[in-house]
């Protein structure tokens, strides 16, 4: 399936408080790059052509940086503010897509590859599929969200960790972050998310659940390891990441 017809969605608005840093979280090197230059990087490596950065926190800087993509990849940028979640983050990018697939990621999870990003993607079609989520299990799964599912390969629900029961929170299966959706799809689910959690905002997490209660099928690609979805949130994270980096590129 040609990628041609993808767009992804960078979240990349976000302070990162924890990094105990005045720089944006996705503006931290990585190799001498920032870390969402990789994932854009990725993105183009994957054969996606189009992305939409979501900015927030030190805007001028990350449109500056990302402003460097790949040369033949077509980046926009749009602007979060307030910041209510992830899923309003999508929603304020939305208008920029014009794609009839998006894949969704986070700007802080630099360690991605592209063929996972393909694989997701490739599981959504416009009919039977309009959603895939990537999942990985960890032996400390604490702190993630966790992905319910039927039989392993079909999603029902994904519950932060925060609001999972003592039950949910010894679910090794966690997501990784990473989505595919059908456009049209994504978009009338969007505008069925409500705050009802305990953050109160709006979680691109229960975008899943909304497509599985109205009767569609949401993919379950396993078989990420923790490396691929790290996520970046203190300097011992970003530590790791370049520990990992290293190795994969025997530098």
């Amino acid at each position: 399936m040609s990628m041609s017809d993808v767009t992804a969605i960078i979240l990349a608005a976000g302070k990162g408080t924890r990094m105990g840093s005045d720089l944006a979280k996705v503006l931290h090197p990585l190799a001498g790059q920032p870390m969402i230059c990789h994932v854009l990087a990725t993105c183009h490596e994957a054969g996606i052509r189009r992305g939409v950065v979501v900015v927030g926190h030190q805007e001028e800087a990350v449109r500056a940086a990302v402003a460097d993509h790949p040369p033949e990849m077509a980046v926009s940028c749009v602007r979060q503010s307030p910041q209510l979640g992830t899923g309003h983050a999508v929603q304020v990018a939305m208008p920029a897509v014009t794609t009839t697939r998006v894949v969704v990621l986070c700007g802080d999870a630099p360690l991605v590859e592209a063929g996972l990003i393909a694989q997701v993607a490739e599981c959504v079609d416009q009919a039977d599929t309009p959603a895939a989520v990537v999942g990985a299990r960890l032996a400390d799964p604490s702190g993630y969200g966790r992905m319910i599912s039927d039989d392993g390969h079909r999603l029902l629900a994904i519950v932060e960790h925060r609001d999972a029961d003592a039950d949910q929170r010894r679910i090794d299966l966690v997501n990784s972050g990473i989505y595919a959706f059908a456009t049209e799809a994504l978009s009338g689910a969007l505008a069925g998310l409500r705050p009802d959690n305990a953050q109160g905002e709006y979680y691109l997490t229960d975008v899943p659940r909304l497509l599985v209660a109205q009767g569609a099928t949401v993919g379950l690609v396993v078989g990420a390891d923790g490396d691929s979805i790290l996520g970046v949130n203190t300097p011992q994270d970003l530590a790791e990441a370049k520990r990992i980096y290293a190795a994969r590129h025997g530098i």
